[in-house]
């Protein structure tokens, strides 16, 4: 059983390890608080606003806006040992992508889905500035 256990937290560690990888742009295990979101729910986690809030909160940033992989990495295993933000419902995410697919194709060509994405930031950016 601790075999399972060990190995079962060896693949988290290998996912997590990733998932963390993809945002460490210079390689020096950080990435930039604002990229853990994107990290949690790239691992299939998807924490309330309150929830992420406290998450960063347990995992810390450094004086330079940075989390480091050793202080991730055991927080994320923990939360995804436990399952503690669980995935949306296969139901809302097929209502969200039915929202996207006005065309009815069943599909989104990426063209598609990069204006989606770039106009929600750019929105978001915008009443960010307004305030």
């Amino acid at each position: 059983m601790a075999e399972n256990t060990s190995t079962a937290v060896s693949d988290v560690h290998k996912k997590i390890k990733a998932a963390f990888e993809a945002f460490d742009y210079q390689s020096n295990s950080t990435v930039d608080v604002r990229e853990i979101g994107t990290i949690v729910y790239s691992l299939g986690c998807f924490p309330s606003r309150t929830e992420l809030h406290d998450f960063l909160t347990e995992v810390g940033e450094d004086h330079t806006g940075c989390v480091h992989l050793d202080r991730f990495l055991p927080a994320m295993t923990e939360v995804l040992m436990e399952n503690r933000f669980p995935p949306v419902s296969e139901v809302t995410l097929l209502q969200a992508f039915e929202v996207l697919d006005k065309e009815k194709k069943g599909y989104l060509e990426s063209e598609e889905l990069t204006k989606y994405l770039t106009q929600e930031a750019s929105n978001k950016i915008k009443q960010k500035n307004n305030k």
